[in-house]
This record gives C-alpha cells, structure tokens and sequence, in this order.
C-alpha cells in the first residue's frame, strides 16, 4: 500500500468517525445530568459507533467483495455488542454502589452512626466511603463534646445558684439584724458583710474571666518575663493564705527561663493554682512551685501533698463547674482534693483557658502524697536577669 493509499484510508476512517462523533454529542450533553450509568453507556456507543462508521467507510472505499464485506460487518456488530454489554454491567455496579453510599450516607451524624457499605467499589467510591465515615466519626466527637458541654453549663449553674443563695442569704439575714437593731456585734456583723461581698465578687470575676475565654474574646499583652518573677509575685500573693492555714510555700526549684506571656493572666493562673493547692493541703503540709526549662518549652510545676485526686476524676480537673465532690456546699479544706476549693469550680477552668491562649497546655498528674499541676508555655529566646523569689519560701 503506497503512502497516498494510507492517507485516503486515514481521511475515511476520520470521516466516518467524525460524522457517528458529532451525531451522538447531543446525545452525550442531553444526558450529561442523568445516571452516570447511562453517560457512561452513551459514551461507550457513541465510542462504538465511531469505530463502525470508520470501519465500514473504509471498507467501502476499498471496494471489498460482498462477502468480506459481510464479515467486516459481523465482526464489527459481534465486537460492539460485547462492548456496549460490559460498558451496561460495569455502569450497573457504579449505580448500584452509589444507591448503597447514597443510602448510607443518610446516616452521617445520627445516633446510630454511619457503616460504609461493603462491596467490590472503585476507588473513588471506596475513597468517598471512607470520608464519609470520618466525617461522620467527627461529628460524633463533635456531638459528645457538645453534649459534655452542655451539662457541664447546667452542673455549673446549679452549683453558682447554690453559692450565690448561701452568702445572699446570710447578708440578708445580717442587714436586718442591723437594721432592727438586734445585732449583738455590728462590727463583727460588718466585718462578716465585708467578707461575704468580696466572695461574691471573686465570684463575678471569675464568671467574666471564664465567658470571655469560652468567647476568645481574651486580650493578651505579651511581655518577656523571668519564670523567677512570676513564681515569684505568685508566692507572695499567696503567702497569707499559707500562712494562716500552716502550709509551707517552698519555690526553690526555680530557674530564670524568659517567656512572653501576660503577666497579669499568667499571676493569676499560679494564683489560683495556689490557693486551690494551699486550700487541699493540710496544716504542716507542702505546696512546692517549680520551673524548668524543657527543650523549647518552660514547665510551671504546682505540687501539693492533698492526698491526690481520683484517677476516675483526674480527666475532668479542668472541666466548668468540676469540684470533684458529689455535695454542692464545700467541703472542709483539710478535706478537699485540690482544685475544688470554696467556690462554683470555676478556677482551673480559667487556668486552662488562660494557659490555652498562650499557645500551652495545662495537665494534672497524681504524685506520692498529692498532686501536680503542669502549666508547658513556649519559651522566649533569651534570658532576663533573674530577681529573688520573695514570700513564704
């Protein structure tokens, strides 16, 4: 076959191709939105059709006899029809696999959780498949996370309505003792009106700190400080404390790590683990404070010797409203695990909100005797001058 005979041949066949291609587009974009089964087969004939038309259009130009003519024919018609069959049970199983995923998706998000279909898929149905159960594996921690939530808010306000009654009842009961004149000590009545005020407003504090956090609506003032400083102002605002219940403060384990945090926010995080520590602890006990330099991080160290915390409770320390007993009036001091010191159990929640804002983490450990709480914060570049730590050590 010369090379002319070759390009007569290639312009049939691309004839006869182009005519079967042109007639079956429409076809293909009248049914581009339906199954995908049948575009699936739609193109498969048109594919077909093409193949025949040129087949036949250069048979045809050839001048073959009527017999091998028919043969081309046959085998063009026999060929087509396996084609077309294998194209329909292969869109069959597609179909049938996304009725299944379609059917199963439907359970994302419900209780009784989502089960991928089993089957022979392909891979982009058996990838969908498994996004679909980690969404559904998402939403679920999700849900639970939200339902946590949600009763930690309700815990939260029966244990505020139950603290805030208490003291407003006791002011009552003291303002119209004055006021009828009855009261046997004023002084010592003002005195006590004075210390139940200041409750309560420690209380409303706390209650603006924790929605700001929940919000992030937290404002931070980053500054380069010591770890010596802040150890430092923690343990003399807490030094009273210690002092009237016989604890001993202990801050020698101290080194001079820099850290940008707030200042004021980072006090008031070792503050309340302080008091909370200072408050489980029993008289002659020990609360130790600690910084260290861990890799690229600085770990704040509160330990107390309060007898430890339920492993049971120790995932639930720094949830809303924890105290860690069942009875919503305080327990004695001597008697009470840290962390759930007087109060609506709003303290450690605010340590880790505040901590969480710096970009840390603050976690709670049992250790012979008691407790510690670890506050990790990311450590600055360099060294301040260290200054003493002052009070109670």
């Amino acid at each position: 076959m010369h090379s002319s005979d070759v390009w007569v041949v290639a312009g049939y066949a691309a004839l006869g191709a182009a005519v079967a291609g042109l007639l079956g587009w429409p076809v293909v974009l009248l049914l581009r939105r339906r199954s995908l089964s049948w575009s699936l087969f739609i193109v498969a004939l048109v594919t077909v059709l093409a193949v025949a038309a040129a087949t036949i259009a250069v048979a045809q130009a050839m001048f073959l006899s009527r017999h091998d003519f028919l043969v081309v024919v046959v085998v063009l018609c026999v060929a087509s029809l396996v084609s077309l069959l294998v194209t329909w049970l292969l869109g069959r199983q597609v179909t049938l696999g996304s009725a299944q995923l379609q059917r199963a998706a439907r359970t994302v998000g419900s209780d009784e959780g989502f089960t991928a279909p089993v089957g022979p898929f392909s891979a982009e149905l058996s990838a969908l498949g498994a996004e679909l159960a980690a969404t559904n594996a998402r939403l679920a921690e999700s849900r639970q996370r939200e339902r946590a939530l949600e009763a930690s808010r309700r815990e939260l306000i029966a244990w505020i309505s139950h603290d805030l009654r208490t003291p407003l009842a006791g002011l009552r009961a003291m303002a119209e003792a004055l006021e009828d004149g009855v009261a046997d000590d004023p002084q010592r009545y003002h005195s006590r009106i004075r210390t139940e005020v200041d409750r309560l407003t420690g209380m409303v504090d706390d209650l603006f700190e924790l929605s700001r956090i929940q919000a992030g609506a937290l404002s931070l003032t980053l500054s380069r400080v010591s770890a010596y400083d802040l150890v430092g102002d923690a343990i003399a605002g807490a030094y009273p404390l210690a002092q009237e219940r016989g604890v001993r403060l202990v801050g020698d384990g101290v080194a001079p790590v820099p850290v940008d945090v707030d200042p004021r926010e980072m006090t008031r995080v070792l503050a309340n683990l302080l008091g909370n520590a200072i408050r489980a602890t029993p008289t002659d006990g020990t609360v130790a404070v600690a910084a260290r330099a861990d890799d690229d991080q600085v770990v704040l160290t509160v330990t107390d010797t309060c007898g430890g915390i339920a492993e049971s409770d120790l995932p639930r320390v720094f949830e809303t409203g924890w105290r860690g007993a069942p009875a919503r009036t305080p327990p004695a001091p001597s008697s009470t695990p840290s962390g759930t010191a007087s109060g609506a159990g709003l303290g450690l929640a605010i340590v880790r909100g505040i901590v969480e804002a710096h970009s840390g983490r603050a976690s709670v450990r049992n250790v012979p005797g008691g407790c510690c709480f670890e506050i990790t914060l990311p450590t600055a570049a360099t060294l301040p001058t260290p200054v003493p730590v002052t009070g109670g050590t």
